[in-house]
């Protein structure tokens, strides 16, 4: 990295830093405003104080690592492919809660429980955690281990597990958390 770099970086970091502030800050006295219904300079005055003691007091628990021992804003998170996976995790939940109904109510039960393992290389601690906790949430799955790119999850059922590791390609769940955390706009296919 050259000399010239290195204050750019500062600065956009201090920038995104500063806007995040300024962000919570003004959510926060909004709030304050929609709840105390006073408009009054005593109340507004108040409202402001609050509002930007507590953006500075909670300010480091909205820092998340992004990997490589840096931490970002969650102002900085892709929200609107977040905002785009959710539905789809939803549905992904309803379809898993009908599929593991309808083994319960089968009178042979027909489980096969066992631990899967795969890998799966993405960007950040909060691209894991991502994945993990959408594993976890869809019934018939629970995430055992993460220890770095792989991933140890117990399926109730042949059909849980292969969704998650196929025995080619990639499973769509973590196709489709890789796409919310990589910069780029294209769609990763299946392999």
């Amino acid at each position: 990295m050259d000399k010239q770099s290195v204050p750019a970086v500062n600065k956009n970091k201090a920038g995104s830093e500063t806007a995040s502030f300024v962000i919570l800050t003004l959510v926060l006295f909004g709030f304050w405003l929609v709840l105390s219904g006073k408009f009054e300079v005593k109340y507004v005055t108040i409202g402001l104080i609050t509002s930007v003691v507590v953006a500075l007091i909670t300010r480091p628990l909205l820092m998340v690592p992004l990997g490589g021992g840096r931490k970002g804003s969650v102002y900085n998170l892709p929200w609107l492919k977040l905002l785009a996976y959710f539905p789809w995790l939803l549905w992904q939940i309803v379809l898993s809660n009908i599929d593991v109904a309808k083994i319960i109510l089968n009178p042979n039960l027909p489980i096969q429980p066992q631990l899967v393992k795969f890998r799966r290389k993405l960007p950040g601690p909060v691209a894991h955690l991502t994945l993990a906790n959408s594993i976890t949430l869809t019934p018939g799955t629970i995430t055992v281990e993460i220890d770095g790119d792989e991933y140890l999850v117990h399926a109730l059922h042949d059909g849980a597990a292969q969704s998650l590791a196929p025995e080619e390609g990639e499973g769509e769940m973590p196709l489709k958390v890789a796409w919310v955390f990589t910069k780029s706009d294209v769609k990763p296919e299946r392999v």
